[in-house]
């Protein structure tokens, strides 16, 4: 058993709605027993979106899961697709929910479908603070501060 941390975001719809029912799937691949720990939910501006998209609501989940990366991989691409995710023609289009693996454990890799701990997580406040309400000292693979340092070294108009 590992404990993974998900970034989870919505900008179209019922987006409180979109996240409780992605927090809810979540919870259904936790390992039985485990503590499920969810952070508090943060409006946030678009980030690197098309001109006019709505603002997001971003939240972070941490669970215990007990297979592998890709598996895990696999179960949010589908909880996203049920949950109404199509697939969009421009990058960073409006979504009804995204999910996003940000770390897993002290696992680190990176390949064409999936780089662990996420590559941006250290510049994006919109993952940081959430992540920082739940697990403030956690020290991700490969690096040195913790995500309450990360947070507090970002500028002040980092979204």
């Amino acid at each position: 058993m590992v404990r993974v941390g998900i970034a989870l975001g919505s900008n179209l719809g019922d987006r409180h709605a979109h996240l409780r029912a992605a927090i809810a799937g979540l919870r259904e691949l936790a390992a039985p027993g485990e503590p499920v720990l969810t952070a508090a939910i943060y409006q946030t501006a678009p980030r690197n979106c098309p001109p006019g998209s709505p603002e997001f609501l971003n939240s972070v989940i941490e669970i215990g899961f007990t297979g592998g990366p890709r598996e895990l991989l696999a179960h949010t691409r589908a909880l996203e697709h049920a949950l109404g995710r199509g697939s969009a023609a421009e990058r960073n289009a409006p979504r009804v929910i995204d999910i996003d693996l940000l770390y897993f454990g002290d696992v680190q890799m990176a390949d064409a479908t999936l780089t662990l701990p996420h590559p941006c997580l250290g510049q994006r406040r919109f993952v940081l603070q959430p992540l920082a309400d739940i697990r403030p000292l956690l020290v991700l693979p490969g690096q040195s501060l913790s995500v309450a340092e990360l947070l507090a070294r970002l500028p002040a108009q980092a979204t």
